[in-house]
């Protein structure tokens, strides 16, 4: 472990082979897993768990308090899994009492400037480009893909393969495999490419535009789209998924690219 004028706390649990450059700051209550590097100019605060070969870059601030009002200095973390790359400038908030934590899974890579707020849940594989910005709660499944500066609002969750375009604000729930643009937020098509590279048939990938051909395409509102679904789309695992997403989003999810440009006309 490499740790010239850096200063790490005593009570901190360092493992095997982590390298930790010059002016990084590590604070008490922090575990840092093997074969990881810490860059320098970096500052891990308590709570923090940060797993195996991960790299932290410069400027990277990790497990900071949330930026929240209600937080009154319970114990909580911020936990990043395995094989994760944190870019320049990322802050990643430790968690509330109403999570406990905030977290991303292995694999995973955050790009230089994005912002995690307290109580988000990220799956493995999630890639967040450049000064995205997630607010609290927002959960993000799988291998989902958000370009460069996106910002999501508190208590949305973005399913599995999700592709959302660069400069997008997403205000509803983004169902799995779908690609989304445009302003507001509407589905583009699904996820086509990111499916292929991930080893989805193309009997697979058909199925999936015939679910979104009549959840967003055709003129349906949500329940009558999943009755046909239920009757006209062969059960699979991502059926019964893109299914169960639609019924656990209360709040709505975003809309079908004609509906969005109606549905801006009408506010205008």
């Amino acid at each position: 472990m490499n740790q010239p004028l850096a200063s790490i706390h005593p009570n901190a649990v360092i493992g095997e082979n982590v390298s930790i450059d010059p002016f990084t700051v590590i604070h008490d209550d922090v575990v840092i897993g093997d074969d990881t590097w810490i860059g320098s100019n970096v500052t891990i605060m308590p709570g923090a768990r940060i797993g195996k070969n991960c790299r932290v870059f410069p400027g990277a601030v990790i497990a900071a308090i949330p930026q929240d009002l209600k937080f009154s200095g319970e114990k909580t973390i911020a936990e990043i899994g395995d094989n994760t790359t944190i870019r320049e400038c990322v802050t990643f908030n430790r968690g509330t009492k109403m999570a406990g934590k905030t977290s991303i899974g292995k694999n995973g890579l955050l790009m230089a400037y994005a912002h995690v707020a307290h109580d988000c849940i990220i799956g493995d594989n999630v890639i967040m480009a450049n000064c995205v910005n997630l607010a609290g709660h927002v959960e993000i499944e799988d291998y989902a893909i958000l370009e460069g500066v996106v910002a999501v609002q508190q208590f949305v969750k973005i399913g599995t393969h999700a592709f959302i375009t660069g400069g997008s604000l997403v205000r509803k729930n983004v169902p799995p495999y779908v690609k989304a643009a445009r302003e507001p937020l509407a589905y583009a098509g699904i996820n086509s490419v990111g499916l292929r590279r991930r080893k989805f048939s193309d009997e697979v990938i058909r199925s999936i535009e015939d679910i979104y051909r009549i959840l967003f395409i055709r003129e349906n509102n949500v329940s009558r789209a999943l009755e046909m679904i239920r009757n006209e789309i062969t059960a699979s695992p991502e059926r019964d998924r893109i299914i169960q997403f639609v019924l656990d989003s209360p709040k709505g999810i975003m809309k079908g690219y004609g509906q969005a440009e109606t549905e801006e006309e009408q506010v205008s």
